[in-house]
Formats: structure tokens, sequence, C-alpha cells
């Protein structure tokens, strides 16, 4: 990964991010928010990270964060003008995290559904995903399609594990078995250890993983019929002065070619995606 040029982009874009921040954050600090008041006062932004999800999160070799939620949070306390504190969040952890006032604010990667937003306010979405198939090259799948009838699996809650045990249930084989998990490593290790024929991933993830070398079986077999999968910053609901400065932050990230650089840096493609439903605004 470019981490050269991800400093050198933040560089650039620090100033503007912290002026942003900093009469954004005192505007917002105006209309009292618990949240940012407490930010402010503690100096200090706690974010919760899926460290299980790369390249969106993960641990380097001398086991410090890092990812693209990861940079995320640090730009977005930057222009708080506090430091970032990563707090780690395995999927099924993530809303009961925010909700129970462990972290601040929720950066993990989180698809914007009806249901969590009965329980918390999400933001624009910050990353567009899309989802593919993810197996052992011996265990016989070539396509979606092929897990009926299979073993498979998913992360208990998940989006994705969501779609497939719909589809599971939908094809009604007696041969089949769908078994859940608590994080995304258990699904990962599962795998690996032939307990499941196949998940679906982020393409990014499965991509990530295959070129770790930690898992020379797996291979990715085709995008599934789901569509993309939009992924918004998560506050606890009721917090709405600190909802709109994330989004005018998001908006920010966006404008100033921030998001362009964050997304070249840890997904390796030139074109980041669009944050939006082709004919609907969020």
């Amino acid at each position: 990964m470019t981490y050269r040029f991800l400093a050198r982009a933040a560089a650039m874009l620090a100033p503007c991010a912290v002026l942003t921040g900093v009469v954004l954050a005192s505007a917002a600090h105006a209309q009292s928010s618990p949240t940012l008041e407490k930010v402010l006062a503690s100096n200090t932004l706690k974010c919760g990270v899926q460290l299980d999800f790369p390249p969106a999160g993960f641990r380097t070799p001398k086991n410090e964060p890092e990812g693209y939620d990861v940079a995320y949070c640090k730009d977005m306390a930057r222009a708080l003008g506090v430091k970032a504190e990563i707090i780690e969040t395995p999927s099924a952890e993530r809303i009961p995290a925010l909700v129970s006032n462990r972290i601040d604010v929720l950066i993990a990667s989180t698809s914007i559904t009806p249901q969590r937003a009965l329980s918390v306010a999400f933001s624009q979405p910050y990353l567009s995903l899309q989802n593919v198939v993810l197996t052992r090259n011996d265990a016989g799948i070539n396509r979606y399609e092929d897990f009926k009838g299979r073993t498979i699996g998913g992360v208990t809650g998940t989006t994705q594990a969501l779609q497939l045990r719909t589809s599971f249930d939908a094809w009604n084989d007696a041969r089949g078995k769908f078994i859940t998990y608590g994080s995304e490593a258990e699904t990962y290790l599962a795998l690996n250890q032939k307990k499941i024929d196949g998940l679906v991933a982020s393409s990014n993830t499965a991509d990530a993983l295959i070129r770790s070398g930690q898992f020379p079986s797996f291979v990715t077999k085709g995008a599934t019929h789901y569509p993309p999968d939009l992924v918004g910053i998560a506050v606890r609901l009721g917090d709405t002065a600190l909802l709109r400065w994330v989004n005018v932050f998001v908006w920010n990230q966006v404008r100033t070619g921030r998001y362009q650089a964050l997304y070249e840096t840890y997904y390796g493609t030139a074109n980041a995606p669009a944050l939006n439903v082709a004919g609907v605004d969020f």
C-alpha cells in the first residue's frame, strides 16, 4: 500500500480539514450535542472500527490499527482538532458499542439498513462495496447458484449473511446447511478449515485476504446479484448536531479529493465508486 502517498495527501488536505472542522465543531457545540461536547472536552474521538475486515480495517505486523476506516477516523479527529482513538469493534458488537456509549462514532463499514436505523442514526454513505462469492479452490463452487445444497455461512446480523440466508431459504435444499459466526475472522477460519464451502464477502476484502498469502486456497467466483452495499458512519439516535457535522465532513472528503485519495491508497483502484444509488440521493 502506498503509505507515503497517503501521508502526502493527508498533509496537503489537513489545513483545510482542520479549519473546516474547527468552525463546524464550534457551531455544533453551541447546539449542545452531548457527544461533541464530550469529544471536545476530552480532546479524544473514540471510533469503533472492525480490524478483521481488510482493507477497511486490519492490524499491521506491529499490531497497529490500519486501513481505510482507520484513516477516515483519523481525518475526522484532525478536522475536530482532537486525537483519534481506535476501538476494535467486531461486527456483532458494532451497534451495541455505539448504543452503550463505548464509542463516539461507528466507522466500521456498516451497511445502511432500515432495521439498523431504528437503533442508530446514519450519515450519508462514505463508501460503496460490491459483494462476491468467496470460496476455496477445492470446493467445486463456480458461481453464486452453486451455493445451493452446500454448507455456507456468514457473520451474524451482517447484510451479506442476511442476503445469503434469504437465498438459502428460497433454495429449500435439504442437503444445505447455514452456519453463522460472531466475527469476520471466524468465517475466514471456518472456510479455510473446510467447515463451510463458501460465503459472501466484499470484493475488496476477498482480494485482500487472497493477496495476504494466509489463505492460499481462497478464490473468488464472480459477483453476487446483490445491489451495491452503501455503508455509513453511525452516531447515536438524537445526536443530531453530530450527525449534521459528520454529513458535512463526508461531503468535504469527497469535495477535496480526500475520498479519492484514500480509496486509491487502500483499495488500489483509480476510480472511487459513486456514493449514491442511481435515481435517488441519500
